[in-house]
């Protein structure tokens, strides 16, 4: 009994404090424009709102604040690897906060759903936003789709987000440049062989123009911010950002290792 006491208090004392930085901190820095250095600090913090079944590492709390500090353009979003949609990046902006976009996703959605069926590739992609009437600058990307998200954000063209949110495999280490070869039809099998490292990302980003500003606490989503907002934020290098997988909030959890030892593609 004590001992979940001690836990839903620990846990109220981090809400208050959350909501403290969001409400008395947050504006304060912004009043007086000075950029901020550490966006976790924000993270998992939408004060009354915030539910399980909407960001899964505390996202919302990030981008909250990030487009606090940017402003918005024309509130549009786009996140593909949604599944149902019930737990993604997108799903408060769009529930709450009065924004338009589009949600895709490779299965069947739930009936009443918004969420378009399409399996992404890098072949289709650009297509496809022309398709769903995607503005070619728009204000949220989120990717996640467990496999070639590397392939897909590097094939992205005539398109300029300006936040972009990239899972990155966190089971990877900080220095390693690496993604798993090109395939459109590769489906993840639940262990470590998916995706693209922090590094191999970071150094795509640099040359479609973005800069890394920080990753969740998880080790599962990196956010990216467009070159020319960057002077908002205080900019750490890479190896201080990257956060090792701690998956569901668990340290050092990770997806088991690849028993079929499938090679990597160096960048």
């Amino acid at each position: 009994m004590l001992s979940r006491l001690t836990k839903r208090s620990r846990k109220s004392l981090a809400w208050f404090r959350g909501t403290a930085r969001v409400k008395v901190e947050f504006p304060i820095r912004k009043a007086l424009h000075k950029p901020l250095a550490d966006l976790t600090y924000y993270q998992r913090r939408v004060p009354f709102i915030e539910r399980w079944e909407y960001s899964q590492n505390g996202e919302d709390g990030i981008i909250e604040v990030i487009f606090g500090t940017i402003g918005t353009t024309n509130t549009f979003c786009v996140e593909f690897g949604v599944e149902d949609g019930m737990q993604c990046n997108s799903r408060y902006l769009l529930k709450h906060k009065g924004w338009t976009g589009l949600l895709m996703d490779g299965q069947d959605p739930l009936p009443g759903s918004t969420v378009q069926k399409e399996f992404i590739t890098a072949e289709n992609i650009n297509d496809l936003f022309r398709k769903h009437g995607v503005p070619p600058e728009f204000d949220l990307l989120s990717i996640d789709i467990d496999g070639n998200d590397y392939w897909v954000w590097k094939a992205i063209n005539g398109f300029k987000p300006r936040v972009v949110i990239m899972e990155y495999n966190a089971c990877l280490p900080w220095e390693a440049s690496k993604t798993i070869p090109y395939r459109p039809d590769f489906q993840w099998d639940k262990t470590d062989y998916y995706g693209a490292s922090l590094m191999a990302l970071v150094k795509l980003g640099k040359e479609k123009g973005y800069t890394l500003l920080c990753t969740d606490r998880n080790g599962v989503n990196a956010f990216f911010i467009r070159d020319d907002l960057a002077k908002y934020f205080v900019i750490h290098p890479p190896e201080d950002l990257y956060r090792p997988a701690s998956f569901k909030g668990i340290p050092g959890k990770k997806h088991p290792p690849d028993p079929k030892n499938r090679p990597w593609v160096e960048i």
